[in-house]
Formats: structure tokens, sequence, C-alpha cells
């Protein structure tokens, strides 16, 4: 009998149960609640596992992620030698291509002065800029990013790229990448999205010295990883008009503290991690795909490389 073990250290997992019931009708499911024998797990499906707890797991031969992202699994020192497959879903980039383009419209526009002025009973107006003079730089041009920018391209904005190695864009977007390219990036973001892979080069990548290269009064778009984000330094490039607004998605520790700083600030957009969110079903069934490709001895279609940390 084939066992699956639903992992996570601070998400309820307990979601996907129904969707991995139908595609694994035969296999025996286990949440943290009750992981019973671990020598008897063949898979683990992931959010944040507790540290430690699969290299305990000897029969295990596949730790799926829930997302397109990794790094909340390979955190995990005592990680086991065992294929890491992360999502890949169409959905999710459509469903990231919506939540952008609301952030940057919302910011862009004028949006969150608006709706302050309608709770109040105000009739005042802001300046309207057209999209083509609104600059938005995305850095991270893996799937998600690449929805982005067609959709805000679509809409007229004028959109700039930017990744760590060189790589094949759309025609009419200002493509930059590598270190020596950064800084013309970051020049001509009005709006910076963040989509990048958390690696230990970009941990800490939006940090003081980042926000003093974009132009002043740039809105920060953090839809990456919260560990992307320098959280202390945030509130100080604010102040300083460095920045002029921000919209974060994802957080070092989640779910964000009722005392942080951030709700407080009006300058600031929280949202709970949810710029787009992968369907049960298909997590359960790229784990069945990834596990029986496994199983006989081929490499599982979306396997990561853990030397990239993509």
């Amino acid at each position: 009998m084939t066992t699956i073990a639903l992992l996570s250290a601070n998400l309820d997992m307990g979601y996907l149960l129904p969707a991995f019931r139908a595609e694994f009708p035969d296999a025996e499911l286990r949440t943290m609640a009750d992981l019973g024998p671990l020598d008897a797990i063949d898979a683990a499906v992931c959010w944040a596992p507790p540290a430690g707890l699969m290299a305990r797991m000897p029969r295990l031969a596949l730790i799926q992620s829930l997302g397109a992202g990794i790094d909340h699994i390979t955190a995990d020192a005592a990680l086991p030698d065992v294929p890491v497959c992360r999502i890949v879903d169409t959905d999710m980039a459509s469903g990231m291509a919506a939540y952008v383009t609301w952030a940057v419209i919302h910011g862009q526009r004028h949006m969150g002065r608006y709706l302050a002025s309608a709770a109040a009973g105000r009739w005042e107006e802001a300046s309207v800029q057209p999209p083509r003079a609104h600059r938005v730089g995305i850095a991270g041009l893996g799937t998600l990013g690449l929805a982005c920018a067609r959709a805000l391209m679509a809409l007229g904005y004028s959109v700039r790229g930017w990744s760590r190695s060189p790589r094949e864009v759309p025609e009419g977007l200002a493509y930059f990448h590598g270190a020596a390219q950064q800084a013309e990036f970051l020049a001509g973001c009005d709006t910076l999205v963040c989509l990048l892979p958390l690696t230990e080069e970009t941990a800490g990548i939006l940090g003081r010295d980042l926000f003093a290269q974009l132009p002043r009064g740039a809105h920060l778009v953090n839809v990456g990883r919260g560990a992307h984000l320098v959280e202390t330094d945030l509130i100080p490039a604010l102040d300083a008009g460095h920045l002029g607004a921000a919209t974060l998605d994802a957080f070092v520790q989640e779910p964000l503290p009722a005392e942080h700083p951030f709700w407080r600030d009006p300058r600031i957009v929280v949202t709970p991690h949810i710029a787009t969110r992968t369907q049960p079903a298909v997590i359960a069934r790229q784990t069945r795909l990834n596990l029986e490709r496994i199983r006989a001895g081929q490499a599982a279609d979306v396997a990561v490389d853990l030397r990239r940390g993509y």
C-alpha cells in the first residue's frame, strides 16, 4: 500500500484530503495529527514541513511541494536525498497575473486614496496617468513573471523585466539580466514586482540598497517570498520617500503577527499569501504522476535542481 503524508508546521493540510482520496483511492493518507510509523511513508506533500522530520522516513521516494517554490522545503538542513518536485499550474500563472495587475492598478490609479475618501464621504480626485506612462519592472521571469508581464503589456503598461541569467522573453518587453544590468533595470521601475525564486543570492534582495536605486516614490509589490524583503528596511524607506507604497503578500512569519507594524501603516497593503493558489485536485494529480515516474525509474517532469534552488 502507498502511504502519503501531508506535512506542514503552520498550515492545516486537511483541505487536501478529498482530492488525494480521489486520486489515490487505495493509499493510506496521513496528516500531522496522526503520522503513524514513519518508515511506511512513500511520499511527503509539503508546505513548510517540520525540520528533520523527512530524514526519519527511510522509504520516502518523493517530496512534493504545494506550490511553485521549494525554499520552504530546502530550508531543512537534514533534507534527505530524495527528488523534490514543484507544482506547475497554468491557473496559478493566470491567478498571479490577476493579482499583480490589481496591485499595479491599485497603486498607479490611487485606489487606496479613493477608498479612504469614499469612507469619509468626500469627492476627491487625483491625477489620472495613462498606463503607458507608468513603468512596471518584474524581477523574476519564470512562468509566473512572464504571465504578469504579458497581462500588463496587454493593458498598455510600459513593462521591463530582469532575471539573473539570460533567457528568451516576449517581444516588446524591455529586458535586463545579470548583476551588471540590475541598476539600469531598477532605475526605470515606478512599480517593482518581485517574483524571484528564493535562493542564497536573492534572500534579502529587497532592502535599503535596492530601494535607493528605484525612482523616488516607487511602489514595491512582493509576491515572491517573505525572506526576499528586509522587513526592518521597509518603513524607513517609506519615511525617506525612496518608496511611496508597498503591497505585500508574503512574509517571513506567517500568519503575520497582529502586533506587526505593517498592519497599521496606511502606505502598506497586506494580503495573507493569497496572490494565487493551486487547486487540490492539481496537487494530487501531479503528486501521483511524479510518484509513478519515480517508481518507474524515470525523472519526474518537474523535479527541482537543488543546486540552483528552482
